[in-house]
């Protein structure tokens, strides 16, 4: 690999992203050891400007570092916490007195390796629910060595990813917490686990460990802790053995039909449920990312292009249901990878999957309403040299609780048009060499633009893709992204508009690959033929209006360490600020402030959670909030005004890990079992996160 900036070295440089080999294997199926999906010629944007500060950005530097503070973590020392205490580090702050913007205002935590959750000092923390609590009436406590399919369908699912926190009128003290269950570490679940023959008892219980779960929290007020209550009658758990209707342009087509649903509108489960979204109108969106990894012995071009194997499944089910062996139903995993929607205040509804938002690996699924009440819906392909997606919705919500206006604004996403974006720089090509050096201009920005692919509505769709009918646009939506030319980008993951600002903020997780061999190389949009810390993309809509098919992009951050030259932290001084590498999801807080989450951090430090500013003189100001245990990712942000809440995934996920060889002893100690769990996080003395 050709590095033409310095970047901070990694000691596991077989694994990119800094993930283990046993997050590989069992996350995404080593999706980056496999051939890269995308082999189209179109334009690529990855490693937005990871090459050196604009000039612009020098003479804004210049103007704020009379005000910038030094809470990066250049100046912090390591600390730990355990769980339901503060962090105490070398200096004792009053939380809130720490300067920063607005929301801000802690003492950042410094980069550490601490098999626990670390948080500011002045704040403290409980773990809110862990894999395999009993959620539903009549299921058992957890016991690692007593599991069944049964139980697990009744308990709190595992690998905890996004996360929804959603009011309960009438309940005080309460809320409704709504979570992904990406995928399954069979290895940490079972003890004596044999990859090459797993049980059906153990495939079951992934099945129902997979999905998503609803469960009620309660409040204690003194503290901040939250508990969750089981047996509530809106608790819910949905799994991989869930029915689930299929709606939009596909929905009943040939290429969804199989020969248990030939109707092609019954799909049972859902899967590898990643980040995800609310919606204003009271429910849950979920995205199917890599979905590709649980189907075994495919062959077809289509296939290929959705990184679908050609050899037996990593997990084995095609063993114990032949739904997921291509070769015997070819359409079941056509059935997968699309934006899931849930009623949370339903038990009994059905969840639905919409086909018009497009087939691809939906990182997770963030709306934003338009001026006249149209859904506008930002997804990301988490691949690398994959796209970046929006829908416009034509229907308009309707306000009020009625089960008729519920079913209007479940609709909402059945008609309208998919969109797919090119990205254009600025600059002629030749200033673009590949360095990472600026060009004439001083900036890295450029203009954009959203091609449609498909349009939905009530009397049938209609394709915008030459070759393409309305049903192959959102079941092979990779291809029709290849046709129209679209950019490929450097994994898009969380894409989600500010709700102040309306502008649109895109996490780019990191692609080593750019510039090896035949992969795409350098444009202005990516000047470095490498990136491996990730980068994140701000998008201002023509006009501000959410239905625009026009854009502006610029750079808003460049991960890595602040003291690599190709870092860049908006314009604000990077000996103020904190490390960070690998943005996966992204969260607002009421002031503005953009929450970015990280995995597979690759600076020598566990993942974590992070505040930025996005507007005002403290614009690029980067503080962390919280690092992870051992193995583990940082997940599903949310960011209340006295609350965060974080799913901390797959602790202990590290290679030569086994439930008998725990890598973690987090959450419960040495001697107990690894969990992936949600943690809460709020201010010691009752007062605002950040304030």
């Amino acid at each position: 690999m050709r590095m033409q900036l310095p970047l901070i070295s990694t000691s596991n440089e077989s694994h990119p992203g800094g993930r283990s080999a046993l997050t590989c294997r069992f996350r995404c199926g080593d999706a980056c050891f496999h051939e890269v999906p995308n082999t189209s010629a179109n334009t690529y944007v990855g490693d937005v400007i990871a090459g050196a500060l604009s000039r612009r950005s020098m003479m804004r530097a210049a103007a704020v570092v009379t005000v910038a503070t030094a809470a990066g973590a250049a100046v912090a020392q390591p600390v730990a916490a355990a769980e339901n205490s503060a962090t105490t580090g070398t200096t004792t702050h009053k939380p809130g007195t720490s300067k920063g913007a607005r929301g801000l205002r802690f003492a950042a935590v410094a980069p550490n390796t601490a098999d626990v959750v670390t948080v500011p000092d002045g704040y403290q923390q409980n773990v809110v629910i862990r894999w395999g609590e009993p959620i539903l009436r009549g299921a058992p406590a957890f016991d690692p060595d007593k599991q069944t399919a049964a139980a697990q369908a009744g308990q709190f699912g595992y690998n905890n990813d996004f996360l929804a926190l959603l009011p309960l009128p009438g309940e005080r003290n309460r809320q409704l917490l709504v979570a992904n269950h990406e995928y399954t570490d069979e290895v940490l679940m079972f003890r004596g686990y044999d990859s090459v023959n797993p049980t059906r008892e153990q495939v079951e219980i992934a099945w129902a460990a997979h999905g998503l779960s609803a469960v009620v929290v309660e409040e204690d007020r003194r503290t901040g802790k939250l508990t969750p209550v089981p047996r509530h009658h809106l608790n819910r758990r949905v799994t991989a053995t869930t029915e689930f209707k299929v709606t939009g342009p596909a929905a009943g087509s040939e290429l969804l039909k199989t020969s248990a649903d030939p109707s092609g509108r019954k799909v049972l489960g859902t899967l590898n449920n990643c980040a995800g979204g609310t919606t204003p109108w009271g429910t849950t969106l979920h995205g199917e990312e890599n979905f590709n990894q649980y189907f075994a012995n495919a062959g077809r071009a289509t296939d290929k292009r959705y990184g679908i194997g050609t050899a037996a499944s990593e997990r084995k089910w095609e063993r114990f249901d032949k739904r997921f062996d291509v070769a015997q139903e070819p359409n079941e995993v056509h059935r997968f990878g699309y934006v899931v929607e849930l009623d949370p205040y339903d038990p009994t509804s059905t969840p639905r999957k919409h086909t018009a938002l497009g087939r691809f690996k939906h990182e997770g699924a963030t709306v934003r309403l338009t001026h006249d009440g149209r859904p506008v819906v930002y997804s990301g392909d988490d691949e690398r040299f994959d796209y970046m997606y929006k829908f416009v919705g034509s229907k308009r919500m309707k306000q009020g609780h009625s089960r008729a206006v519920r079913e209007h604004n479940l609709s909402l996403l059945d008609e309208g048009t998919l969109y797919v974006a090119k990205l254009t720089g600025d600059s002629p090509a030749i200033e673009i060499d590949g360095t990472g050096k600026l060009p004439a201009d001083g900036e890295f920005d450029g203009s954009g633009e959203w091609i449609p692919l498909v349009t939905a509505t009530a009397k049938g769709a209609v394709s915008h893709v030459e070759g393409m009918t309305a049903e192959e646009v959102c079941v092979f939506t990779r291809l029709a992204g290849d046709k129209v030319g679209a950019t490929k980008m450097d994994r898009p993951e969380d894409i989600e508009p500010n709700p102040h600002t309306g502008k649109v903020y895109v996490a780019l997780t990191n692609n080593s690959n750019r510039g090896v061999g035949t992969n795409a190389k350098a444009d202005e949009a990516n000047p470095r033929n490498a990136n491996k810390h990730g980068h994140v993309l701000e998008l201002t809509e023509r006009w501000n209006q959410a239905d625009s098919t026009k854009f502006a992009w610029s750079l808003f951050l460049v991960a890595g360490d602040p003291k690599d030259p190709a870092t860049y932290f908006a314009g604000f001084p990077k000996d103020k600020v904190s490390q960070i590498s690998c943005p996966d999801n992204v969260a607002f807080d009421s002031y503005g402030n953009l929450w970015i989450s990280t995995d597979g951090a690759q600076l020598g430090s566990h993942d974590g959670l992070f505040g930025v500013a996005t507007k005002g003189e403290r614009r690029g100001e980067l503080k962390q909030f919280l690092t992870v245990p051992k193995g583990a990712e940082t997940c599903g942000p949310v960011i209340q005004d006295r609350r965060v809440l974080v799913a901390v995934q797959h602790p202990g996920e590290l290679d030569g890990a086994s439930l008998e060889k725990p890598a973690s002893t987090w959450p419960d100690g040495p001697g107990k079992i690894v969990r992936p769990s949600v943690v809460a996080v709020w201010r010691k003395d009752g007062c605002d996160i950040g304030v």
